[in-house]
């Protein structure tokens, strides 16, 4: 008879991914960058994510063997939360930089592990494919701002899902997906282009991956302008409106006549510009001074509304201004595209749970429809 063995699950943690995100800075990579938003006081989120994603595996811990990366990237949370089967592997430096995550991925491989299991963004997930054997199993915490790539599960929740049914033996294969990058020298250029960097195998359940971010191959400028007419219409001098990233919001923003900061949330009212490219701290400073709306669009093929390279709407915020308050939009073309719904991951269980459900989306002028909104 078989002797049944736990699976052997590899951990490296980015600690400082997504610290970014808040500070209106379009990732975490640029180490003064990180400097400013330390100096600003934003706290690191990576650890809460990964934790909330590590939590369920608790009610079924024998059937885990984790080695993980010393310290902050990865044994200290194990032990935090309670696991027994833990090894460390690798040792970073202090403080840990990307190279680090190299040589952790590399132990891990070394060792064998059935599932290389790593939080961050779309650059930690470079740098593991820099090193890792194409025949090594990835999957990725969402957790940093920048997350184009198809080898993140689509919330922190859906880890446990995909695992314990590599476990169970009822997912054993694996698909190739895509890792992708913002391309700097076209946003330079108020162009969103993301960029192909190489193949990273996944385990295969579509309903728990992200996919791959895509923006439209068709053309979708008479939905853009009719969405934007319609917001506009909806518009009330008296209200602040936050206006997230995404061309869609672009758009809206165009027809206005105002600039836009494509990938960051500017600050309007009654067809001014207020502030450009504002932070988490900025927002909720002008959430202070009366009513406000977030619009926020839909990312096409992943789904999500928050969570993605939008983290200024943090949970703070979009409690200050009011779940009832936001304005979502998208094309018909891409919520088609969508078989699980629209999905929330604001880093706030509580949060999340209060805003999944059958909400309206707004696709063009006097037209919207009805999706669930949902967190895996």
């Amino acid at each position: 008879m078989t002797k049944w063995q736990p699976l052997k699950i590899g951990l490296v943690i980015n600690p400082i991914a997504g610290m970014g995100g808040p500070a209106g800075l379009r990732g975490s990579d640029d180490p003064k960058g990180r400097a400013l938003a330390q100096a600003e006081g934003y706290a690191l989120t990576a650890a809460a994510r990964v934790s909330s994603a590590l939590k369920p595996m608790l009610a079924s811990s024998d059937s885990w063997q984790w080695l993980a990366c010393a310290g902050d990237m990865g044994a200290d949370l194990l032990f935090e939360l309670g696991f027994q089967r833990i090894r460390t592997v690798y040792t970073p430096s202090e403080p840990s930089a990307a190279e680090d995550t190299k040589m952790a991925a590399l132990a891990l491989q070394k060792e064998g592990v059935d599932v290389l299991l790593f939080a961050g963004g779309d650059g930690t997930a470079r740098d593991l494919l820099d090193v890792i054997d194409k025949r090594q199993v990835a999957l990725g915490i969402p957790c940093g701002v920048k997350m184009h790539s198809g080898v993140f599960a689509r919330h922190p929740l859906a880890v446990q899902e995909i695992l314990q049914k590599i476990q169970a033996k009822t997912l054993v294969t694996a698909l190739s997906a895509e890792v992708r990058d913002i391309d700097e020298a076209a946003f330079q250029r108020d162009q969103v282009v993301t960029r192909y960097y190489g193949d990273m195998l996944v385990p295969d359940d579509l309903r728990y991956l992200q996919s791959t971010k895509v923006g439209g191959v068709e053309s979708e400028a008479l939905a853009h302008q009719e969405i934007a007419a319609d917001v506009i219409e909806q518009m009330q001098d008296d209200v602040i409106y936050f206006m997230g990233g995404g061309r869609t919001v672009a758009a809206v923003m165009a027809t206005l006549g105002l600039p836009n900061s494509l990938l960051g949330v500017d600050v309007i009212q009654a067809g001014v510009l207020l502030a450009a490219n504002c932070s988490e701290r900025a927002l909720l400073s002008w959430a202070q001074r009366g009513s406000c709306r977030i619009v926020v669009s839909i990312i096409g093929g992943q789904g999500h509304v928050f969570g993605r390279g939008n983290q200024q709407f943090s949970p703070t915020v979009i409690r200050a201004v009011g779940i009832d308050n936001i304005i979502s939009i998208s094309t018909k073309t891409k919520l088609q595209s969508l078989s699980h719904g629209i999905i929330v991951d604001t880093g706030d269980a509580e949060l999340d749970q209060a805003l999944v459900g059958l909400r309206s989306v707004c696709t063009g002028y006097e037209d919207a429809v009805l999706i669930q909104w949902v967190t895996t």
